[in-house]
């Protein structure tokens, strides 16, 4: 399989007519402000082990060019190319069109971790990526499992998915993994279980649905102003007053 298949997909979606209007590569989140006034996001990586592939100015370059710097191995880079992405797909009104809301997603629990607790209850579940809070609201739950690049105590490193994921009912993956290039083989290694991307860097799009993806759960960003003065100025956590969590599962499952 092409592991380049996805990110071809999701490029290929974005019309030539679109533009970068603002780009800002921050030190937790980049964003990129499209020409039509929709904001995408993505996990800053600071890993400079490549070469920038790109020579020219980001902003006024073409989205769909933009979106392509998705593919470079420069993470920094990358992350720029999948916050254009975003920046196309999770527009609120087209984000929408991807999915069935899920069930959960109107009584006040915006958080995946939250509106999948009845799912998740006495599974096997796995989590790529330590997010906060997450043994308080899943420990007791399920059986739980978390992989992390740079593991605190009692999580697994990373490479303990080959081992670990194909033994799983449930794997939550964080939507960094589109920039660092790791989602086309951890959606191989988890096939067999339910799969959930999780994180402002995810995709809305259902198109990831057709590489076997049970749920989105992402961010659309409403206050477009707000959001980037909040990255220029770096207070993270205020970053999520400027939009809302969105959560759709697939229509067909």
């Amino acid at each position: 399989m092409n592991p380049w298949k996805l990110y071809d997909e999701l490029i290929e979606g974005i019309p030539d007519n679109l533009s970068v209007a603002y780009c800002n590569s921050g030190h937790n989140w980049t964003t990129v402000t499209s020409s039509e006034n929709s904001v995408g996001i993505a996990m800053t990586i600071s890993v400079f082990s490549k070469p920038y592939t790109e020579t020219e100015s980001i902003t006024g370059l073409s989205l769909k060019r933009t979106a392509m710097l998705a593919k470079s191995w420069n993470f920094v880079e990358a992350a720029i190319g999948v916050a254009a992405i975003n920046s196309y797909y999770n527009n609120s009104v087209r984000s929408a069109q991807c999915g069935a809301v899920h069930g959960c997603v109107n009584n006040d629990n915006g958080d995946a971790f939250n509106l999948y607790q009845n799912e998740v209850r006495g599974k096997k579940v796995a989590v790529i990526g330590h997010f906060p809070m997450l043994e308080q609201r899943f420990g007791s739950l399920c059986d739980l499992s978390i992989l992390e690049r740079n593991p605190s105590w009692g999580d697994y490193p990373d490479s303990a998915c080959e081992y670990i994921l194909g033994e799983q009912d449930y794997v939550f993956i964080t939507g960094c993994t589109l920039v660092n290039k790791t989602l086309p083989r951890l959606l191989k290694l988890a096939e067999k279980a339910k799969i959930v991307m999780v994180g402002p860097s995810t995709v809305m799009s259902p198109i990831l649905f057709e590489h076997g993806i049970y749920g989105l759960s992402g961010f659309t960003v409403s206050d477009v102003k707000k959001c980037e003065q909040i990255i220029r100025e770096g207070n993270t956590m205020e970053l999520f007053s400027t939009g809302k969590m969105v959560d759709y599962i697939n229509p067909i499952v």
